[in-house]
């Protein structure tokens, strides 16, 4: 967030308190999950590797995405990614915003970063746990300096394998970030079900997010096929302390009203999702009073 989109921000920032909401800004570098005619001047997509992305094929399932092969960034260029994020995070922070999430998951840049199926550098930002952790932590480090813990929180994803994002033991690497990050007294990581090691499609395994869920002192709130019942049952469990809902929240912006009353819910189309339209699959949804 530069300070254009700060400014630009503000009004919308000012409209969730005037409703009584907490608004926090997720701040993320995509990384490799990226093409050259989005980038400044043309430029190559910057990356941990030079290892280039497969084409993917959208939410709609029709349209395919296509990246262009990334420049692996020098390890001198790494600090300066670094205070990216906290410039990103004080512009939030100007905008009214309440804090940031920093976005660790789903494939993109720290994600690549933290992922030993893509990670393949040398330096110290590569090879050993510790190594591919430290960008992570060196970003929350900043982050937390320029802001406060308080106003900080991480989304994580050690069990998926987004954008072919992977990893070999993804239970060492989460619970090692979670342990790291008890450092900097965040206020909460939010991490990404390992049933949800593919974008939006479950599946069976004996893993679990109870140990990092155990290991991590701030709020740990838990994302991913989550229904009502679910959620509750996770929370009731000590699974989590908050569950997360994302397609769900989307096609029904009274959600916790909804599930308060055990009320039906719209049901989301998934095409709409991740398109530039500003009213279509965003705004659209009806409210509980309008679908009587």
């Amino acid at each position: 967030m530069d300070k254009g989109t700060s400014g630009s921000m503000k009004p919308i920032v000012n409209a969730v308190h005037a409703k009584g909401g907490v608004f926090f800004c997720q701040i993320w570098h995509a990384g490799r999950v990226s093409n050259s005619v989005l980038q400044p001047n043309g430029q190559a997509p910057v990356s941990c590797t030079d290892k280039p992305l497969t084409p993917q094929v959208l939410s709609n399932g029709v349209d395919v995405a296509e990246y262009t092969p990334p420049r692996r960034l020098r390890t001198d260029e790494i600090p300066h990614i670094v205070n990216d994020f906290r410039l990103a995070a004080r512009n939030a922070i100007e905008a009214g915003f309440d804090g940031v999430e920093i976005h660790g998951a789903n494939g993109y840049l720290i994600d690549q970063f933290l992922k030993d199926q893509v990670n393949d550098r040398t330096d110290q930002y590569g090879g050993s746990l510790e190594n591919r952790c430290r960008f992570a932590l060196e970003i929350i480090e900043a982050v937390v300096n320029e802001i406060g813990a308080d106003k900080v929180g991480i989304r994580l994803s050690p069990f998926a394998d987004y954008m072919e994002s992977g990893d070999s033991n993804p239970e060492a690497l989460g619970l090692y970030m979670v342990q790291s990050l008890n450092r900097y007294g965040i206020l909460y990581c939010h991490v990404i079900e390992p049933r949800m090691k593919e974008p939006g499609e479950k599946s069976e395994t004996a893993c679990s997010l109870l140990p990092m869920r155990e290991a991590f002192s701030g709020t740990f709130i838990a994302a991913g096929g989550f229904d009502r019942e679910d959620g509750n049952n996770a929370v009731a469990e000590g699974r989590a302390d908050l569950i997360a809902y994302g397609r769900w929240f989307l096609s029904n912006p009274d959600l916790p009203k909804r599930f308060e009353l055990n009320a039906p819910l719209n049901k989301y189309d998934r095409s709409t999702f991740y398109t530039s339209d500003p009213v279509v699959g965003y705004t659209d949804y009806p409210f509980l009073e309008n679908t009587a």
